[in-house]
């Protein structure tokens, strides 16, 4: 019985002890919970808030490029972009190599970007950017733990080749890298902003919270170019350059008053939206990087330095025969023995002999000062990348020779857009405007570099080089031309290439009221001939008769006018 109690007694208090340590661990976690809840409630939701909550960038649209008419020349487009946690990731080598396949990767050289990351502490890494959504959507179905999408967009450049060389590109970050993208990126490129959202553990998001910070989008741009005349320029100067087998060549249309460029065309050309497209140097603009010796084409402004000194006037006459003469050992020639000409007839006979005769009894400082004021050997200042000087001594560097020659165009080098904004500053009275690629109001800024008479003196001449000079293939129906031939000879190391030209062609109409003014150079034609008059010429009148026509031109020459007409009525 007393053995039976002891049992009871034992039991009792080991109940008890159970009873008692469960009262204990229960009262353990009710504190805990009570300060979990109460105490350490802030320290651990901001520790759940950590791994669900995210603060992410809000992209910004970068602002489009117009042309003059509002037509769309580069616009952004949203596209996604695929990345993940290298940490998580690097566990999950089988479901990234499933990835890899859709996403078009070598898997192996991917699992090596990502254990390089892991290794190196980062959280983030981009396993492939700008993705097409419908591959995205894929990717995602996988399922992949910490691998996410982010919403990002894509410059799209609907002129494609034929605007390249001016709008340029931006890289795979949506910044400038050339042509006007670059030369504006700051008023272009939005300003990201933040939001925070919520992912789950496979790292998608499943809530957006709120914003941060809103993103504010770029600035659009209205051009001065004009679309269309943009993409016939091209076309033009493309089927110019192959029919003549040449190397390269430029063409740039500009508005004589307010300066602005409303084509600008290059060749070769590249894509724009395409990445394996943008090598070899094709992406430079040539019209304002690359110079060249003008030839002839600066026979007027030897002429307007001349007008200008005041010891000539146009009627004043040189004596060319025998059609060359020699300074020191250097030899100067013309095509033909042309006698006698007054000023007139050296600019429409392009004389050699003529100009040089002029420019050697010029003060070299008046002379070089007249240069100078027409921009040769000072950037354009149009601010777009890489614009060059080009090369132009100061006579008191000048070689006994260089006066001459720099008269008929060799010794001196100029870009494309230095040419045909001198040719406008002519057409333009004698100033010279300001060059721009952003559309202009009309309000015919500029300053003055010759004056009014002397300007409308050499038009009038270049009017005669294409009514019955050198420059005959220029004319288009209906409309007054001035302009100049110019050819001249590569220059190579040690001096000239004797079978390798530049032919250039610079101008102006309608030559009673100029309104536009284009030159054409081509680089190293092959197909037989390479005089300006041949080469250059053509592709000028095709390209002036559409700009005459899109910018709503009247025409000038009514008699021209009325005899196309019968001719064509003749003829239905």
């Amino acid at each position: 019985m007393a053995r039976t109690k002891k049992i009871r007694k034992n039991w009792t208090r080991r109940r008890h002890e159970v009873l008692l340590l469960f009262f204990v661990m229960a009262s353990c976690l009710v504190v805990r919970a009570v300060y979990l809840q109460v105490f350490d409630h802030e320290f651990y939701r901001g520790e759940g808030d950590m791994r669900q909550q995210r603060v992410v960038s809000i992209p910004a649209n970068r602002g489009n490029l117009l042309d003059r008419h509002g037509e769309a020349l580069a616009v952004s487009t949203p596209i996604q972009s695929i990345w993940g946690d290298p940490r998580s990731l690097v566990e999950q080598p089988a479901a990234m190599r499933e990835a890899a396949a859709l996403l078009e990767l070598d898997p192996a050289k991917l699992q090596k970007r990502i254990d390089t990351a892991q290794s190196q502490g980062k959280e983030f890494i981009y396993i492939k950017r700008h993705v097409t959504p419908d591959i995205a959507s894929k990717v995602m179905d996988l399922r992949i733990s910490d691998l996410s999408t982010q919403r990002e967009f894509r410059r799209y450049y609907p002129s494609g080749q034929a605007a390249s060389h001016v709008i340029g590109f931006t890289d795979i970050d949506d910044v400038g890298r050339e042509g006007l993208e670059l030369a504006y990126n700051d008023w272009l490129k939005g300003q990201p902003g933040l939001r925070r959202v919520i992912r789950d553990l496979n790292g998608r998001e499943i809530a957006s919270m709120d914003i941060v910070k809103p993103a504010v989008p770029g600035k659009e741009l209205r051009l001065s170019i004009d679309k269309q005349l943009q993409y016939f320029t091209s076309s033009v100067l493309r089927d110019a350059v192959s029919k003549q087998k040449a190397e390269s060549g430029s063409v740039v249309v500009m508005d004589v008053k307010t300066g602005e460029v409303l084509a600008m065309a290059n060749y070769p050309v590249y894509n724009p939206n395409d990445l394996k497209d943008r090598t070899g140097g094709r992406q430079r603009n040539r019209s304002i990087t690359d110079v060249f010796e003008p030839g002839s084409t600066m026979k007027p402004f030897t002429i307007a330095a001349a007008l200008d000194s005041g010891d000539f006037k146009p009627d004043d006459i040189v004596f060319t025969s025998p059609g060359h003469y020699e300074i020191g050992k250097y030899k100067i020639s013309d095509s033909r023995d042309n006698g006698w000409l007054d000023l007139r007839g050296i600019v429409r006979k392009s004389s050699n002999v003529g100009v040089s005769k002029v420019a050697t009894q010029l003060d070299p400082e008046q002379m070089w000062s007249v240069f100078d004021a027409f921009g040769f050997g000072r950037p354009p200042g149009s601010e777009f990348p890489g614009e060059v000087a080009g090369y132009f001594n100061h006579p008191t560097l000048w070689h006994h020779i260089e006066q001459a020659s720099v008269s008929y165009g060799y010794g001196i080098s100029v870009s494309a857009l230095q040419l045909v904004r001198a040719y406008a500053a002519i057409a333009n009275g004698g100033i010279m405007p300001t060059v721009s690629f952003i559309a202009q109001p009309k309000n015919e800024d500029g300053r003055r570099v010759v004056d009014k008479e002397i300007a409308s003196e050499v038009s009038r001449m270049l009017e005669s080089v294409v009514t019955d000079g050198t420059g005959t293939r220029a004319k288009v129906p209906g409309y007054r031309i001035a302009g100049k031939t110019g050819t001249s000879h590569r220059s190579q190391s040690g001096g000239y290439a004797e079978d390798r030209y530049v032919s250039v062609f610079a101008g102006f109409a309608p030559a009673s009221r100029p309104e536009i003014a284009v030159v054409v150079v081509v680089h190293d034609p092959k197909a037989g001939e390479h005089f300006g008059s041949v080469v250059a010429a053509p592709v000028f009148a095709n390209v002036m008769s559409h700009a005459l026509r899109l910018q709503g031109v009247e025409p000038d020459d009514i008699d021209d006018q009325r005899a196309q007409l019968k001719l064509e009525g003749d003829r239905s």
